[in-house]
């Protein structure tokens, strides 16, 4: 019987299918930092209003939504100011689609990159995170400024203070939802071309699904108990009920929500780390 043979050296994978190499990433912190200065540059080179844009969007979207829904269709705001009311959900439903449109196509518009020079490359998708951030923050000042025009011009804003302490969680999910879905998008479409066309019209499509633009609380029972199902509902309708007092505070359905998204980054890291070893091979 032939003896087993004996190898001087064994090649065998580096990390497992679970494992995440935060410590590489760490260490590439200063190409994450060149990144998130090149979106900022690069976004509004050579137009007119430049950063402006940050302030013009969100503005004449919540203009447009408060003369057709809340002039002509006569849709209830529980109360609110309707340009409060639409803004707030505006504000914070464009940071998720900002991160999920733009790391959505994390592999394909990095292709050129990525086939030239080696680093971590969910260090792309993390860049976006932190550079619509920024704009965030542009757009949620801007909230700020309506909301104490409005708390000192009517009786109709109830701000609940305790709840305010869960602002970061909601940004927090927010951009662990638009991370997730994105990197999962992304690693998909390196097979699947199809999806990139549906990624524009899937957030249309999920935003009238999450309460930006109706309230929950207009809607028949069968519909709320599928609308809560979205994790965006419970997010959306907290953040309204901690600045403005409209919406609700779903506790159960934040933790549900916390959860999912916590799975979803989980899973998409997870085929994001397979797909990016073989999809130069792909793309």
């Amino acid at each position: 019987m032939k003896e087993e043979e004996k190898w001087d050296l064994v090649i065998k994978p580096r990390y497992k299918w679970y494992q995440i190499d935060l410590a590489s990433i760490w260490q590439y912190k200063d190409l994450i930092g060149l990144l998130v200065r090149r979106d900022f540059v690069a976004a509004y080179k050579q137009t007119i209003f430049g950063p402006l844009w940050y302030f013009v969007q969100p503005i004449l979207t919540s203009l447009t939504f408060t003369f057709i829904f809340g002039g002509i269709a006569k849709i209830s705001t529980d109360g609110a100011p309707p340009m409060l009311f639409y803004f707030g959900g505006i504000t914070i439903w464009t940071y998720f689609s900002d991160c999920f449109t733009r790391t959505s196509s994390t592999f394909t518009s990095n292709a050129g990159v990525f086939g030239k020079v080696y680093f971590p490359r969910l260090i792309m998708p993390l860049s976006v995170l932190i550079s619509t951030l920024f704009k965030f923050g542009i757009q949620f000042l801007i909230f700020i400024v309506l909301w104490v025009y409005f708390m000192h011009t009517t009786t109709k804003v109830h701000p609940q203070w305790a709840y305010m302490l869960l602002l970061p969680i909601l940004i927090f999910m927010m951009a662990g939802l638009g991370l997730g879905f994105g990197i999962l998008v992304s690693s998909l479409t390196t097979k699947y071309r199809d999806l990139i066309f549906l990624v524009g019209f899937g957030v249309q499509l999920l935003m009238w699904a999450s309460c930006v633009v109706l309230p929950l609380s207009t809607m028949p029972p069968k519909i709320k108990a599928i609308m809560l199902l979205n994790p965006f509902t419970s997010i959306i309708e907290t953040f309204r009920f901690m600045f403005i007092g409209s919406g609700q505070f779903l506790g159960i359905w934040l933790v549900y929500g916390f959860g999912f998204m916590l799975l979803t980054v989980f899973i998409s890291v997870v085929i994001f780390s397979r797909v990016e070893k073989t999809f130069m091979d792909t793309v």
